[in-house]
C-alpha cells in the first residue's frame, strides 16, 4: 500500500468532486482517481459513499486509491478505511511494469482492474497487474463478463489488454487472483459503433464451480440456463469448469450472445448461500433475454463500462443500451467534468465525442 502523506498544493487548478452525485457509489472515487492521474491534475473528493450503509472508503476503494498513487508516484491524504474525503496529487510519470495488489478481503478485483486499465494504456512501457481478492460477487463486474464481453470490444477500439484467472475468489473469503496485462497505446483509442443489435448468431457461456463437484453445481446451472434459452429458440453451449484451487466453495455462470452486427451481450451471476444452482441458471437466462428483447446493442453492464474508454477515444462513439441506470449517468457526468468529453443521452442512445487522449506527456487533445 502507498503510504498516506500530506501533499503540498499550489494555487493551480484542482478537480473538485462531490461523492454523493448521481449513484453516490465507489465508482466515483475509482474513475475520478484514474482520470485525474491521466490529466495530471490534483483531485479533491468529499462525501465519499456518504449514503451507503458503511460510508467512506472500504478496502476495495482504498486499494484503488493507493494503486493510482503507486503507479504514478503520486501523493495521497486521507486514504484510510471509512474516510469520506481524500486529496490526491498524481505523479508526473506512468512508467508501467509489474505490480501486485492484495485487497485483503473479497472486494472486487475487477473494479480495481477498471481503475488501472485507463492509466496503464498511457504508461511508458507494458504493465502487468496481479490482483488478489474477489472475482465473482454481486454488485461488481464478474471476471467472466470483463474477459468475454468487455475486453473483445476494447481490443476492437485498439487496446492491447489481456486477462487471466489464476484462482477463483468468492465472498466472503476472497483469495482469488487475476492477472491483467496491458500494452501502452501507440495511437488514441478508436471510437466504437454499436447501434443496431442485429441477429443473434451464437450463445455461449461458462459455468464454474469450486469444491462443488459432488453437488453437480456446474451441470445444474448450465442445464437450467440452456433449457430456458432453448425455449426462446437459442441453442446455447456452456463450458463447465470444475475447480479445486479456490479457498472456499463458490460458483459463477456467464452466458454471452454474439450477433451478426458484432454486438456482445452478456449476463452473469455468482453463487451465494441459499442460492440454488437452478436459480442462477434462471437468472442468467432471464437477464440475457431481457437485454436482447430491449433491442439494445449492449447489455446493462457494458452500458456504463464503455463510457470511460469512449471518452478517451478519438472520434464519436455511438451505442444503444437496454435502459438508463445511475451508473450510466454517473460515468457520463464524470467524463464531462474531468475530461471535457461531449456526451449526449437520448432515450437509450448514448453518444460520446471522445477527446483523443494521447498521454500525460502531451495532455488531452481534441479529436
Amino acid at each position: 500500500m502507498h503510504k498516506n502523506v500530506s501533499p503540498v498544493y499550489s494555487v493551480d487548478i484542482m478537480i473538485e468532486i462531490d461523492g454523493t452525485a448521481y449513484s453516490g457509489s465507489g465508482t466515483i472515487l475509482r474513475y475520478s482517481m484514474a482520470l485525474a492521474t491521466l490529466k495530471q491534475e490534483r483531485l479533491h473528493i468529499t462525501r465519499i459513499r456518504e449514503k451507503r450503509p458503511k460510508p467512506g472508503l472500504r478496502p476495495q476503494h482504498l486499494s484503488a486509491a493507493n494503486a493510482c498513487a503507486l503507479v504514478s508516484g503520486g501523493d495521497l491524504e486521507g486514504a484510510e478505511i471509512s474516510s469520506q474525503e481524500i486529496l490526491y496529487q498524481p505523479g508526473g510519470t506512468l512508467k508501467g511494469g509489474e505490480f501486485h495488489f492484495d485487497i485483503g478481503t473479497a472486494g472486487s478485483t475487477t473494479m480495481l482492474a477498471f481503475t488501472l486499465m485507463p492509466v496503464a494504456l498511457f504508461a511508458e512501457k507494458p504493465s502487468r497487474f496481479i490482483i488478489t481478492g474477489g472475482l465473482f460477487q454481486d454488485f461488481a463486474p464478474s471476471f467472466f463478463h470483463v474477459k468475454e464481453v468487455l475486453f473483445p470490444l476494447l481490443r476492437e477500439m485498439g487496446a492491447d489488454v489481456h486477462l487471466k484467472m489464476i484462482r477463483p475468489g468468492y465472498v466472503p473469503k476472497g483469495g482469488g487472483k487475476l492477472r491483467l496485462e496491458i500494452k501502452p497505446l501507440a495511437e488514441p483509442l478508436q471510437p466504437l459503433q454499436r447501434v443496431e443489435q442485429g441477429k443473434v448468431k451464437t450463445v455461449r457461456g461458462i459455468a464454474l464451480a469450486s469444491h462443488l463437484s459432488e453437488q453437480q453445481v456446474c451441470r445444474r446451472m448450465a442445464e437450467r440456463c440452456v433449457e430456458r434459452l432453448r425455449r426462446r429458440g437459442f441453442a446455447a453451449e456452456i463450458e463447465m469448469l470444475e475447480d479445486s484451487t479456490a479457498v472456499q466453495k463458490g460458483a459463477a455462470l456467464l452466458a454471452r450472445a454474439k450477433t451478426d452486427t458484432g454486438c456482445l451481450i452478456g449476463a452473469d451471476q455468482a453463487g451465494a448461500p441459499g442460492r440454488r444452482s437452478e436459480a442462477i441458471g434462471d437468472f442468467v437466462a432471464r437477464t440475457l433475454l431481457e437485454d436482447l428483447d430491449s433491442g439494445a446493442a449492449t447489455d446493462r453492464h457494458l452500458a456504463d463500462q464503455l463510457i470511460l474508454f469512449a471518452a478517451l477515444a478519438r472520434g464519436r462513439t455511438d451505442y444503444t443500451i437496454p435502459h438508463v441506470t445511475d451508473h450510466v449517468q454517473t460515468n457520463l457526468w464524470l467524463v464531462q467534468r474531468i475530461l471535457g468529453a461531449e456526451t449526449h443521452l437520448r432515450g437509450n442512445h448514448v453518444q460520446i465525442k471522445g477527446v483523443g487522449f494521447r498521454g500525460i506527456s502531451r495532455r488531452t487533445q481534441a479529436s
